[in-house]
């Protein structure tokens, strides 16, 4: 791997990781990843070596150590969350290509080998405990919508900043504020599908090798020449194929909801080009329900790495519409009736 050179291109933190981009000297990205503000203990990749070396569509990139943390090559300086908001039609393109290199991508990762120590993705362990702890501890309430549309202003680009493995919360007031918020505004009923939709995910029996945190914020579009890279390898795990294909989702449903852009209504519909670069093999129901979860892990991790917003609120009344529906606008790429 060519070593990087310069100051960084782009630099970000959350509690739990720091993300530096630098160009290399033969004009390529390295996407260095590091521990937050919040941590002490490098990032790691124990199971990068089950990783295809040759898949369809985007290169799976996995990292080498490098300065305390792991580093990744890629061909662009911009994720595609970052890409997402830029209205012009040809990023739109650039976004469809993405997507579908990623989705013949994940399809040869889920056919590979299940290596041994594979567990549940370090987000969905993540959230899994959050969602216990609410509903041992929760309390029922009405049903409140939201009244405002836009992410959290203090937040980076909500799947640019994907955490890794387990660590302690450097902000946990605002994750036990989240959770008895979301306690009243779920209620119980809600409360306990999103739990059993995390188990489904992880039921034995229909589990592959997955990306663990297949976000927008994972996948590089080529700046000018070169394949998509997808960075692969903190969150590997054993869980349903679905679960990789709905944190794309997921992150694609939140965007629209948080920062829509409607000249985007006229270029491909992002979620249609994923499904069927995938191809057949994947429940389209759960799907959308692994894409409710992926958008609850992030609220999560939000409050936990970055801390309290009052606009997580309006996130919990959106995921509440979104496990009412269960979740099949993202799989739709629209809102249903």
């Amino acid at each position: 791997m060519t070593a990087a050179t310069a100051g960084p291109v782009e630099e970000f933190a959350t509690g739990l990781r720091t993300t530096r981009v630098r160009r290399t000297p033969d004009g390529r990205h390295e996407w260095w990843h590091g521990p937050g503000t919040g941590r002490h203990d490098p990032p790691a990749a124990p199971l990068a070596p089950a990783v295809p070396a040759h898949t369809a569509g985007a290169r799976l990139v996995v990292p080498r150590p490098v300065e305390g943390g792991l580093a990744y090559l890629a061909d662009g300086p911009y994720s595609a969350a970052a890409w997402l908001r830029d209205p012009r039609p040809a990023v739109r393109l650039l976004l469809a290509h993405a997507l579908a290199g990623a989705g013949e991508a994940l399809r040869d990762l889920h056919a590979s080998a299940v290596p041994d120590g594979a567990g549940v993705p370090p987000a969905l362990a993540r959230l899994r405990s959050f969602l216990d702890r609410a509903a041992e501890g929760g309390v029922a309430g009405p049903h409140t919508r939201r009244t405002t549309s836009y992410a959290p202003a203090t937040a980076p680009p909500a799947p640019a900043t994907a955490p890794h493995a387990p660590a302690a919360a450097p902000h946990a007031p605002a994750v036990v504020r989240l959770r008895e918020h979301a306690a009243r505004v779920w209620g119980p009923a809600r409360l306990d599908r999103l739990r059993s939709w995390c188990a489904e995910l992880t039921e034995p029996g229909g589990t592959v090798l997955v990306h663990g945190f297949a976000s927008l914020g994972a996948l590089i579009p080529p700046l000018r020449r070169g394949p998509v890279a997808l960075l692969t390898g903190e969150d590997l795990g054993a869980a349903r194929p679905e679960l990789d294909l709905g944190w794309l989702l997921g992150d694609l449903a939140e965007l629209d909801w948080a920062v829509p852009v409607s000249a985007h209504l006229d270029g491909p519909e992002l979620p249609r080009v994923l499904l069927d670069a995938y191809g057949s093999g994947a429940d389209r129901d759960l799907t959308g329900r692994a894409a409710v979860v992926r958008i609850a892990a992030h609220t999560r991790d939000f409050a936990a790495y970055c801390g309290w917003s009052d606009e997580l609120a309006d996130y919990t009344a959106f995921i509440a519409d979104l496990i009412d529906e269960e979740g099949r606008r993202a799989v739709l790429g629209g809102a249903t009736p």
